[in-house]
Formats: C-alpha cells, structure tokens, sequence
C-alpha cells in the first residue's frame, strides 16, 4: 500500500473535503438511524424491517445476513471512530447472534429466526456462513473476545469441510441444516439455482481475508495462519482462472460445478466491488506473485465495470452485452462499493481520472440517495429520478454494511 503522503498534495483538500464528509454522514446519518430506531429494547437484538415508508415491522423474521452485517459494522466503526455507543451495540449484536442464530446442534449459522429468536428457515446458505465469519472477526479485532475468535474459525471450518468441492474446486452454495444436499441452492428468488456463484465466492474471499488479518496481528505462527492462507490463495485463483470472463473482463455470475458458465449478465456493482476485494486479498497475502497476477485483472474488471457508470456520475446495477435488459436503478450498495473501488485505483495505481469517477458516485450519494430525515440511504433511486420506496429502508439486505464501510474505507486510507 502507498504511503498516505502519496495521495498528496496536489488533492490534499479535496481529500480533507471528502473525509470530513463521509465521516459526518457516517456519524450523523447511517450510524444514529440504527441506534434510534432499529434496537428492540423488549425482546432484545435489532427489528428485522423497516419498510421503505418508514414503518417499523417488529414482528419481522430477522435474518442472518442482516445481524451479521450489523455486528461487523458496529464492530469496525468502534475500531476505527473508538466510540462506546458502537461498542455497545456490536457487544449485544454478538451475544444475540450467539444465543439464537447459531446451530448448537449441526454447527453453522442458521438464515432467519422468527421476531422472539426462534429458528425460522434452518438452511445453511454459506454466504450466509461467509457473513458471520467476517462480522465475528472484526469484533475479535476490535475486542480481542477468546468467545468469537473460536466461532470465527467453527465457521470457517464449516465452510471448508462442508461447501469446498474437492472435485473442481471453489464452494458450493447451500446445504441443508444437516449439512445434506438441498434442491434449491438460490441465495434469494431473484438468482438463478445453480451450485456455484460469483457472489458467494466473493462474500467467502471477503471474511477469510479478514481473518487472515486478524490471525497475522495476532498469531501468525498458528495453524489457523496457514490454513486461512491457503484458502485466500486457492480463492484469488478461482476469480482469475473460473469467475472472471476472459473475453469480457466482467465476473460471471453463477456456474455448474465444473465451472461452465451459465449467465451471460453483467453486474457492474458485483464487477466494482470484486476489483477491490480481491486486490485487498492479494494485499493481505503479501505474496508477490498473486499480487503480481492479481493487479492487472484489478484493473481490468474496474474498467469493464464502467460500462455501469451514467452521465451523472451514478453507476446502473447490471445488464445484459445485448442491451435486452439493464436494471437502471441507482441501488445503494453499487454507488458505496463503486466509490471504494474506484478510490482504491487512484490509492495504488495513481489513477486520477478513477479519483474523479469516486468524487462524482459520491456527489450522487449526497444529493440523492441519502434519507436526511430519517437518516440512512434509501434503496434506490428510479431510472426516472423518483426515490425507490417500495423497498426496504432497513431489513433483510438491507444493512448499513455496504455504506458504512464505504465511509470506513475511506476514513483510514485517506488517514486526515
């Protein structure tokens, strides 16, 4: 990683400028929206939805990928802003995710509990898995908790023996809670039912890089260490030998388990967010060669991803090489991931033209797609300008993981 001085001092202010911002909308939009309005102070943990007209569904099931979310947020955001109100909120998140997500019985995590913390729907979605590994490891790096550095390492052990296919490589993307073959493997109903994704692969790479992290700050001679190593290698292998289309420079999206393509649709914010990704992995490993493999497909996936960006400096969700159908809407977690993504091409690679493309997603974002009377970010905004409230404001997907970690990306690689 460059040293922070490179990134100046021609754009010093302009830096200066963005940081303060995102630091602000942090602070005093997603983070308070959380803490005001989505805590159940009687049955304990986080409500499970809030419509996109502002309701509270307190009766909502509660889902996985929501309260792992919420735990590494609050867990990162205490570790980079050191606040107690974060702390706090990431120690309940754990100890709720403890006593209600977790299977005593079969191992993993479970994907939905009802509103009073019973199992709900009981399969085990390794995206799923992936998610709370990444939340239990940031709190274990905020905290140093003995109690979630084990869960952590259950989990990653459960992927390992349970998702990894040992015929052609890469995970598989569900199982029954027994850990036993389920027909349909579809991590939403909107995905296709194949039995290997681009996007669980990216959420797996996610975590583990983290954990390679926090086992090299901690116990680098552990064999923990070395596992986690390997694992992060064999994954940087498969976005560029499996996922990444050679012809296209786009990440296929879901596979057969020999790895035959079947999806031919683009997503631009999937193509963003994996251009920086899997780079940050290739960073943690501090391999040479990787990184030296890695950064030129780096480079190209953010330049295919492009394709997403629209004259008003927004980037569309996804769509098909033949124009049949692109998705329009400005979803939120695209602009969050794109500005990272792009930022992280101006970091390492000197990139200003990439800095301008960040600086424009975020003036998006300001003008937009932030709620500032009710605090977070809407869902979307229209092709046609209107505010998306037909979905949630706060739910299932619908955490302030994508942009607070926009705003904690930012934060500590501009460092000012």
């Amino acid at each position: 990683m460059p040293e922070k001085s490179h990134l100046f001092p021609s754009n010093e202010t302009v830096l200066r400028t963005l940081c303060r911002e995102v630091h602000e909308c942090l602070t005093q939009n997603i983070l308070p929206f959380w803490l005001n309005n989505m805590l159940d102070t009687r049955r304990g943990g986080w409500f499970g939805r809030m419509t996109g007209k502002g309701q509270i569904e307190k009766d909502a099931p509660r889902g996985a990928i929501l309260y792992a979310r919420l735990l590494w947020t609050f867990s990162a955001a205490c570790r980079v802003l050191d606040d107690s109100a974060c702390l706090e909120a990431a120690r309940l998140t754990k100890d709720y995710i403890l006593a209600h997500f977790m299977d005593r019985e079969h191992g993993g995590t479970f994907w939905s509990v009802t509103a009073d913390g019973q199992p709900l729907d009981t399969k085990k979605q390794f995206y799923a898995q992936g998610f709370m590994l990444y939340g239990f490891s940031e709190y274990v790096r905020l905290t140093g908790d003995e109690e979630a550095l084990q869960m952590a390492l259950h989990l990653f052990d459960i992927i390992e023996h349970h998702a990894w296919d040992y015929d052609y490589g890469g995970y598989i993307e569900a199982c029954t809670r027994d850990w036993q073959p389920i027909a349909d493997m579809r991590l939403s109903a909107k995905d296709e039912n194949y039995p290997k994704s681009q996007n669980t692969h990216l959420h797996v790479i996610e975590p583990y890089t983290n954990l390679l992290r926090l086992l090299r700050e901690t116990n680098p001679e552990s064999e923990y260490a070395g596992k986690v190593s390997a694992a992060v290698e064999r994954l940087a292998s498969l976005f560029t030998d499996h996922i990444l289309n050679p012809e296209t420079h786009h990440l296929d999206l879901f596979f057969d388990m020999d790895w035959t393509r079947r999806s031919t649709t683009e997503s631009y914010g999937h193509d963003i967010e994996c251009s920086w990704l899997l780079h940050e992995a290739a960073l943690v490993l501090g391999d040479k060669a990787i990184l030296n493999k890695v950064e030129p497909i780096v480079r190209e996936v953010a330049l295919a991803s492009e394709k997403g960006l629209q004259p008003d400096g927004s980037m569309i969700y996804e769509g098909e090489p033949d124009g049949s159908h692109f998705d329009r809407d400005r979803h939120w977690w695209v602009q969050a991931e794109a500005v990272v993504g792009f930022f992280n091409l101006y970091q390492h690679f000197g990139d200003k033209a990439a800095l301008d493309k960040a600086l424009r997603l975020w003036g998006y974002i300001k003008n937009q797609l932030i709620d500032h009377e009710r605090g977070e970010w809407y869902w979307s905004i229209r092709e046609d300008g209107s505010v998306n409230l037909d979905d949630d404001h706060a739910g299932f997907w619908k955490c302030p993981y994508h942009n607070g970690r926009m705003c904690l990306e930012l934060i500590e690689r501009i460092g000012i």
